[in-house]
């Protein structure tokens, strides 16, 4: 239980607050800390909104400024030609670097965007 504290401190103050019943102990066992429904938000370098959310995220101790991520969606807006374009984006697996500011989206990744384009790979690379 000191173990779950003192993860908690490292990662986010929210997991203070959290119950010691609702924390995996397995998780931290393992050397990981889990999150449900993970999501984050912000803009990017050119001031333009993005959204990203995961089924599960996944950051292990040893690498505390990496976040794996699970069945991703979410969009993010770009400029191309003066003209804004909204990019729907889904994946199954991804990697976000807190450190890099990029999100390294994988397998089955699809991108849907408002001006028609359609992307499909097996990896994307977006620089927030």
């Amino acid at each position: 239980m000191v173990a779950a504290l003192i993860a908690g401190a490292l990662f986010t103050k929210q997991l203070l607050w959290t119950p010691i019943s609702a924390i995996n102990m397995t998780d931290i066992v393992s050397n990981q800390f889990k999150m449900t429904n993970a999501s984050f938000s912000g803009t990017d370098t050119n001031g333009e909104p993005f959204f990203i959310q995961a089924a599960s995220g996944r950051q292990e101790y040893n690498r505390p400024n990496i976040i794996l991520l699970d069945k991703v969606s979410g969009n993010t807006v770009r400029i191309s030609n003066g003209q804004k374009i909204k990019d729907d984006i889904t994946a199954d697996s991804g990697e976000y670097d807190r450190i890099k500011k990029t999100i390294v989206l994988t397998d089955n990744v699809r991108v849907d965007s408002s001006n028609g384009d359609k992307i499909r790979t097996k990896e994307l690379v977006i620089k927030l």
